[in-house]
Formats: C-alpha cells, sequence, structure tokens
C-alpha cells in the first residue's frame, strides 16, 4: 500500500491560556496543502507487532523507532494484533516547519494499516487514536479544512473558501522546535473569531488574522520576518507563518511571482 501524506498551514493561530496538565489552549483553522510524503506499508512476513521503517528524503529528527510512524503501529498493535510490516517513508514535507509532516505521516499509517488490515475502524476511532500521537494528528484522518481549538484536537467544520487564490510556501533554511516556540508566550484571547474567518475578506486578513508564536519566533528568527516581508512585496494579499514555524504561506490572487529567484537559498513550494 502507498499513501501519500500531505501538510497543512494554520490560517491564524492564537494561544488562549496556559492548561493545569502543561498544555496550552490554542485558536486556528487547520487547511490541507499539497505537499506529500511517500509512505508505503508492506506485510513484512515477520510473525507479529514489529515495524522495520527506512526514511529517505529531508531530514528528520529522530531515529526510525521513534518516529511517529512506528509510534503509530505500536499504538494501534496494542489494541488490535497486527502482521509485522515493512515501512517506506520518503519525506519531501521539510521538518521543523510548522507543517505537521509528522503528525500526518503518522495519521496516514493509522489510515492505512486501518485499510491493509481490515480493523474496520471508524473515522471518530482513529481520530482517538490520532489524537494520542500528537496534538495535531486527528486533523490529518479526515484532512478537511476546520476550526480547531483545546490542544488542536477539538475540531469543527469551517466555511472558508480561497478560490481565486494560490498558496505559496518559504522556509528558511533553520527550523523551530515547539517547545522553543513556547518559551515567552504570553495567552490571551483570540483577536478574531477564527470561527467566522470564511465572512472576513482575504484582503482584510492582515493585521488582524495572526499567529502569536511570531512574536516569540521572529525575534530568535529574523529570516521569517524578512521572508513575510518579502512576500507582501512580492504581492501576497496575505501572508503569516504557520504552525509554531519557521515557514511562511502566502496567498496571491492570480499568479505567483518566481518566489524560487526570489530564495534561492530556502524551501519553496507554490501551488499550480
Amino acid at each position: 500500500m502507498i499513501l501519500f501524506p500531505n501538510a497543512k498551514i494554520n490560517i491564524g493561530l492564537f494561544v488562549i491560556r496556559r492548561r493545569e496538565d502543561g498544555f496550552h489552549d490554542l485558536e486556528t483553522v487547520l487547511w490541507p496543502v499539497g505537499i506529500r510524503d511517500i509512505l508505503e506499508i508492506v506485510p513484512s512476513g515477520k510473525g507479529m507487532e514489529k515495524c522495520e521503517l527506512v526514511v529517505t528524503g529531508n531530514a528528520v529528527d529522530c531515529p526510525p523507532e521513534r518516529n511517529l510512524v512506528v509510534r503509530a503501529y505500536r499504538l494501534l498493535s496494542g489494541d488490535h494484533p497486527l502482521p509485522s510490516v515493512s515501512a517506506r517513508l520518503h519525506k519531501a514535507i521539510p521538518f521543523g516547519a510548522g507543517l505537521g509532516g509528522g503528525s500526518s505521516d503518522a495519521a496516514f499509517m493509522l489510515r492505512g494499516l486501518n485499510e491493509l488490515f481490515g480493523l474496520g475502524l471508524s473515522l471518530d476511532e482513529l481520530e482517538v487514536y490520532a489524537s494520542r500521537l500528537g496534538s495535531d494528528c486527528a486533523f490529518f484522518v479526515r484532512d478537511e479544512p476546520v476550526f480547531a481549538c483545546g490542544r488542536g484536537e477539538v475540531m469543527t467544520p469551517v466555511r472558508l473558501s480561497l478560490e481565486g487564490y494560490k498558496l505559496a510556501i518559504v522556509k528558511p533554511g533553520c527550523g523551530v522546535s515547539t517547545a522553543e516556540a513556547y518559551k515567552g508566550i504570553v495567552p490571551g484571547p483570540a483577536a478574531v473569531d477564527l470561527r467566522r474567518l470564511g465572512e472576513v475578506p482575504v484582503s482584510e486578513w492582515r493585521g488582524k488574522v495572526e499567529n502569536d508564536f511570531e512574536k516569540t519566533i521572529v525575534p530568535l528568527v529574523p529570516e521569517i520576518g524578512e521572508i513575510k516581508e518579502g512576500l507582501y512585496a512580492a504581492g501576497a494579499v496575505y501572508a503569516c507563518m504557520t504552525g509554531s514555524g519557521s515557514s511562511v504561506f502566502a496567498l496571491f490572487e492570480g499568479k505567483v511571482p518566481d518566489l524560487a529567484g526570489m530564495f534561492p537559498e530556502y524551501f519553496v513550494w507554490m501551488e499550480k
């Protein structure tokens, strides 16, 4: 079985409060994006409940045995005895980018195992498993635009159209850890009700639909601010850092300029 785990962006991200369990309550809109990894899952014939993983492509920050793909297999096999599998993961989604690549890989692994071995788990049940692996893993089970709150695992469909806009993403050479992003963050009320984001024209998002993490991350990684201003200078209607960084996405009306030429040293993806 071959699957293509996709990335996501956060359109607006507000850190509302710190919880007693040490996590934070957030409000954000999660939007699926067409940058995709490649995940192959093959029964290995080596007995039961073992997952061997080979990772190629972009570098990741952990050994294969700690990868979220393997952790997803172990989580599911704890309740549903699974045959051993060999998995190959080719990384196209950059690491430390705020694009949810690892979370997507894990969710697609759960989806793939469910289908491959006929476990019969519903989407609701898969979301419960996915949420145990990471705050935004559950989003990739249905992979549809949502308003997310809580730790990011409480999701409701959102009415929002980006028809007429082209999406572009630029990531500097450095990444940002989630733990680093939370240092110095000051929680507070959301500046915009993101549940009603579809009622606000995209042309009015700038300066309103913001990412709270920019306040702490941009001083540490000034390239992020430079990319954002460069995208606006190139004609973007809206630009913002996604997740806890370090990628910045932008929406353009009509043709997207030559961003690869503007940012030759960075990862650049442009919607076709």
